[in-house]
């Protein structure tokens, strides 16, 4: 399915259930806002995005704290959770979602490849964050990491995720939640 087709879907269920949506980019650089500002009337549940490509940015607008990036780098499950959550709390969203990754064609490394990207869902009743590796290029990686905020949050609506447990909620680095 396309991305507008889906955003518009998604964007139908969350009007539908008065829910509110707030997003949080880094490695997308405004791709998902883009989509899911495509649908017309998407005002009426869609609060807004914020890019936050720096360090600085995570932390001062996004609240990310300054020893989760230094402990885990940007590129994290730690860090994709405190974007969402930071950004939830700043604009009083029911939900947000963000993404955090290595886009390519640089800046990859051994523990932390291209392609590798965290995508986090933070509502009232529950936390998610999957991590997905992408074998594209820049934009393939940036479409397919909208395309999975997208599908995450279609997992949530659909009462089909998986949230991650109290427990595992600590400062560790387990494989994929979904």
């Amino acid at each position: 399915m396309e991305l507008d087709q889906l955003a518009a879907q998604i964007g139908h269920t969350l009007k539908r259930r008065g829910l509110t949506l707030a997003i949080a980019e880094s490695c997308t650089g405004g791709l998902l806002g883009h989509h899911l500002t495509s649908t017309p009337g998407c005002s009426s549940y869609f609060l807004g995005g914020i890019i936050a490509y720096s360090y600085s940015l995570k932390e001062r607008i996004l609240g990310v704290p300054s020893e989760t990036l230094l402990k885990f780098g940007a590129v994290s499950r730690q860090t994709a959770l405190a974007m969402a959550r930071g950004c939830r709390e700043l604009t009083g969203a029911n939900v947000a979602l963000a993404i955090t990754g290595i886009a390519g064609p640089e800046g990859g490394m051994k523990e932390k490849p291209v392609g590798l990207v965290y995508v986090a869902l933070v509502a009232e009743d529950v936390e998610a964050c999957e991590r997905n590796l992408w074998p594209g290029d820049r934009l393939e990686n940036k479409i397919s990491s909208a395309r999975a905020a997208l599908h995450l949050l279609q997992k949530y609506l659909n009462a089909d995720l998986i949230p991650i447990p109290e427990s595992e909620l600590s400062d560790t680095e387990p494989s994929i939640f979904s």
